[in-house]
């Protein structure tokens, strides 16, 4: 537990094999917790120290209170790297977590040795015309939908997730860990952790100028790294090469690169995403890339 600006925030470490291991900063998406890094530290086999926090109103930080917003959970990444005596670090986030490292990168330039973005960092295509929570909705889906729903016991949680089509040919004892860490509460009525206000404060945010354009004023290079299908495993991605052409991307500041196969989830929790995230985490820390 990190103290930070309201409370404490519950921050999972994967300890390098080697005291002075280089340190990987990992932040999760926008209905997410720590745990969603455990297959990439599996792959990572102990090569760097991974430090992985549940964000503010999620997991075990669900009890931290506002102001939320992608620049708090920035500053409560600086307050995580001072408090752990981090030093520089690789900062790396999945979805709203990549946004969350660009806004992190630029406001904290100090902070950082790398930068990966997974899936996020970059504004993808939206309908304009909804309201935020239709927004949200639309495009999270179930993950949205579960915030407001109570479950009997974790086995229907654990069959609710194993029915979404990004998770049903992914599913594996470190996606069990990841969603059964999301619930709180006891029987016969589980929640999520997730705390909508949270939610719908940084979805809203997500979406303005200065979280939007975070990735063009980076203040040093940065690699993308996307899936090809969508959040319900669907053919479109958030990201395909016409969007990112289009995006106004300096690309001596931004690689982009497909992790193909892959969905919007699979890319971290899923085996083929999740050693690709960590080659290239490896290559970012200064390490060789190579087979984990």
């Amino acid at each position: 537990m990190v103290p930070v600006s309201g409370g404490e925030l519950a921050v999972l470490r994967w300890p390098g094999a080697d005291p002075g291991a280089p340190v990987v900063l990992a932040l999760h998406g926008i209905t997410a917790n720590g745990l969603t890094w455990a297959r990439v530290a599996h792959h990572l086999a102990g090569r760097v120290t991974l430090v992985a926090p549940d964000l503010r109103g999620r997991g075990r930080s669900g009890k931290l209170p506002g102001p939320y917003g992608i620049a708090a959970h920035a500053d409560d990444m600086a307050a995580v790297v001072g408090a752990l005596d981090l030093g520089r670090v690789v900062l790396t986030g999945h979805s709203m977590g990549a946004f969350t490292a660009a806004l992190t990168a630029v406001r904290h330039p100090d902070l950082l040795s790398g930068l990966l973005l997974v899936d996020g960092g970059v504004a993808f295509p939206a309908p304009t015309h909804l309201a935020p929570d239709e927004l949200l909705t639309a495009v999270l889906g179930p993950a949205m939908r579960r915030l407001s729903m109570t479950f009997p016991d974790r086995g229907a949680y654990r069959a609710f997730w194993q029915q979404h089509p990004a998770f049903a040919h992914n599913w594996s004892p470190w996606v069990d860990a990841y969603i059964q860490r999301d619930l709180v509460g006891e029987e016969p009525e589980w929640r999520s952790s997730c705390r909508i206000e949270a939610v719908r404060t940084d979805g809203t945010d997500q979406l303005g100028e200065e979280v939007s354009g975070a990735v063009h004023r980076l203040p040093r290079p940065a690699v993308l790294l996307w899936a090809e299908r969508g959040l319900m495993n669907e053919p479109q991605g958030l990201y395909d090469e016409q969007w990112l052409a289009s995006a106004g991307l300096d690309p001596e500041l931004v690689r982009t690169r497909l992790v193909p196969g892959t969905n919007h989830y699979s890319i971290v929790v899923g085996d083929d995403g999740a050693r690709a995230v960590a080659r290239q985490l490896l290559a970012a820390a200064g390490l060789a890339e190579t087979e984990s």
